[in-house]
């Protein structure tokens, strides 16, 4: 099949399994988090899309978040972390998000003073790293590898798009069709399907006007740039395994994905969506559900 605006996503190659397995370990560890009451997981849930499922996060001590947590699964393939893209690099979104005083509550020399002395994680370290420390660097970059590996592959889009037809149903296939003579693949492409530039939130009409209640958290990409243009701006969210991570948008306001189509299209495109445009868009989004290799989950 020729190549497409849409590919397939091959499984991660994993350099170092070692060290994956112990970024697998901390993912996993309260110690992280500022009262020992959280861990990355906590908020990452491997086993239903990678997020929470909450509209915003509940924090470390209680405290809800201001945005909805976008899915681990795939992060690593996206050009900047976070919606408002702030982290650049795995490694940025992994030290803000453990120290965050609203999520984890984390402060580093902490955090290695408690592995520090755990003797069988700091054997782990010193097996895998020459410097043979715990710190910061090599926990964070331990979880980036751990990270790195949660792709999800084989889709049924996936095998559609290396040439098998049966993969998908011909309403599915209906529903690809149309997601591309609608234009979504303008913003939604590549192996990701997403992440890797950054769009307004109603290119077509003022989502935010008619919802209300603005907040920081709407202005987006411009807290992090200044500029106006920046204003109500985001990172085009990855739609690989977007049917499991209800709810949707960076407000979590859409609760099904039936709504978060419609929304789309009428403040994206700028008209109303047909019953039958969403049954067969939402058919369509069913295929991008991948597996992570079980020996990471």
């Amino acid at each position: 099949m020729a190549p497409g605006p849409i590919m397939p996503l091959r499984a991660p190659v994993v350099d170092d399994p070692e060290k994956a397995r112990l970024g697998k370990l901390l993912f996993a560890d309260v110690r992280l988090s500022g009262n020992e009451s959280a861990s990355c997981a906590s908020c990452l849930d491997l086993s239903a899309g990678g997020d929470d499922g909450r509209q915003v996060p509940v924090g470390f001590d209680g405290r809800n978040g201001y945005v909805n947590t976008p899915t681990v699964l795939n992060s690593s393939l996206n050009s900047a972390q976070f919606w408002d893209g702030r982290a650049k690099t795995l490694e940025e979104q992994i030290d803000l998000t453990v120290t965050n005083p609203i999520e984890m509550g984390g402060d580093w020399p902490t955090i290695i003073r408690k592995l520090g002395v755990d003797q069988l994680m700091a054997a782990r370290f010193a097996s895998i790293y020459d410097d043979a420390s715990v710190s910061r660097t090599n926990v964070i970059d331990a979880l980036a590898a751990y990270l790195r590996v949660l792709v999800t592959p084989d889709a049924p889009m996936d095998r559609f798009l290396a040439g098998n037809n049966s993969a998908i149903s011909e309403n599915e296939r209906a529903g690809f069709e149309l997601f591309k003579r609608m234009g979504c693949v303008s913003c939604h492409q590549g192996r990701n399907i997403g992440g890797n530039f950054f769009q307004h939130f109603g290119v077509m009409g003022d989502y935010f006007a008619d919802r209300g209640n603005v907040t920081d958290a709407d202005l987006g990409r411009y807290n992090v740039t200044g500029r106006d243009e920046d204003r109500y701006k985001f990172k085009v969210p990855s739609l690989r395994n977007v049917a499991e991570t209800a709810p949707y948008f960076h407000d979590g306001s859409a609760p099904t994905l039936e709504a978060a189509v419609e929304i789309m299209i009428q403040y994206q495109l700028g008209r109303p969506a047909t019953p039958e445009e969403i049954r067969l868009l939402v058919g369509f989004l069913g295929t991008l559900s991948g597996e992570i290799n079980g020996e990471w989950l």
